[in-house]
């Protein structure tokens, strides 16, 4: 098994992935790492750590070539292979591609997954290694175009279905995932839809929304539109530029980090368009949607029940209907059912467990194997 990772810098995709080979690894599966950009560096040691890319273009391309080969040589000698790279590059330069046709033709990967992550985490991360040439604006881009070049990059080399976008993960142990896409495809794929920024600080609503990602994780391989969630990051900015702060102090893998108002601002509506455009193509690269509809209680005076349904999650069914997949609601609420959900729906649940036990007895979960679950 051959997979290609790309993803924009900032992202730790060389600690993300040496963690999906330990996965892996508990899954009986030997897989062998290769970080282009770490051997490039080890190729060419008069060149800065951090400043590979300020190299003229003709010597990193040489460079990468040398070290691509390297990879194609030491690959065909290895059963799993996963090559950490990047399909496109933003720098001073512009933007420019991160590989080259003949070799990506030559490797032909089985896989190609894209790493992505919330844009203020991508950011502190290259703050912490001294890259500050960079407005979040830029970062924002260069994610989208990583997330379309590799796309196209493995529709031309291998053709559809090859290609997945995987969050790096605030919610959940995501190398685990891509190792089950990688190497468990007997795990059916599931999307996980819920509602979002309508239940912001509803503590029991969170609660089983953790219990669904919980559950689900051990019977399918995930796609959690939570798992990159950059909507808290436009309201932070809204706020600050209402109360006329300058700048947006927000606390970022443990450490406090500032950002200017007025560049939060500015891409809200990257964050708005890119949320709606990769939602649903989580939704295009998965079998099933399961999507929970949770119960609030009544209005205050003692008003019947209700149920926090959004309009995200609506449209997210109604995509998933219209692209064919198995549509799956769990609905706990005693709050009447809405046809704008049930009708479109495989199957309504009342509960995460019903949920399970329909999915045992009707094939969607796999039998575990005599060598174990993954073997």
């Amino acid at each position: 098994m051959r997979v290609v990772v790309t993803g924009q810098v900032g992202l730790d995709k060389a600690e993300f992935l040496a963690q999906t080979a330990a996965a892996a690894e508990r899954m009986g599966r030997q897989v062998a790492v290769y970080n282009v950009g770490e051997m490039m560096y080890a190729e060419a040691p008069d060149v800065p750590q951090g400043r590979i890319l300020n190299l003229p273009l003709s010597r990193l391309t040489a460079l990468r070539r040398s070290v691509f080969k390297d990879v194609l040589a030491q690959a065909a000698r290895q059963a799993n292979v996963i090559v950490n790279t990047h399909a496109t590059f933003r720098w001073r330069h512009g933007l420019f591609y991160g590989f080259d046709h003949d070799i990506m033709k030559e490797l032909d990967a089985d896989l190609y997954v894209v790493l992505v992550d919330n844009i203020d985490r991508v950011h502190a991360r290259l703050r912490r290694d001294g890259h500050t040439d960079h407005n979040l604006k830029d970062l924002m881009v260069w994610r989208e175009e990583e997330t379309l070049a590799t796309e196209l990059l493995a529709e031309i080399v291998r053709g559809h279905g090859r290609f997945y976008i995987l969050a790096r993960g605030i919610h959940g142990p995501n190398p685990t995932e891509l190792a089950k896409l990688i190497f468990a495809p007997q795990f059916r794929k599931a999307y996980l839809s819920f509602p979002m920024s309508n239940v912001v600080g509803d503590a029991a609503v969170a609660a089983e929304i953790h219990r669904l990602r919980t559950a689900m994780r051990k019977y399918f391989t995930c796609f959690d539109p939570g798992d990159l969630e950059e909507k808290p990051l436009a309201v932070e900015a809204l706020a600050a530029a209402k109360a006329g702060r300058r700048l947006v102090t927000l606390r970022v893998d443990g450490r406090e980090v500032e950002f200017e108002t007025a560049e939060l601002v500015g891409i809200i509506p990257d964050i708005d368009g890119q949320i709606y455009a990769r939602d649903f193509k989580l939704i295009d690269q998965s079998d099933m949607i399961i999507s929970l509809i949770p119960g609030l209680p009544g209005r205050a005076g003692g008003g019947p029940a209700r149920a926090a349904i959004s309009s995200g999650v609506e449209r997210e069914l109604q995509h998933a209907h219209e692209a064919g997949k198995d549509v799956f609601v769990i609905w706990p609420s005693a709050a009447p059912q809405s046809p704008f959900v049930t009708e479109t729906a495989t199957a309504v649940f009342e509960s995460i467990e019903e949920a399970i036990r329909y999915f045992a007895e009707n094939g969607y979960i796999p039998e575990p194997s005599p060598g174990g679950l993954f073997a």
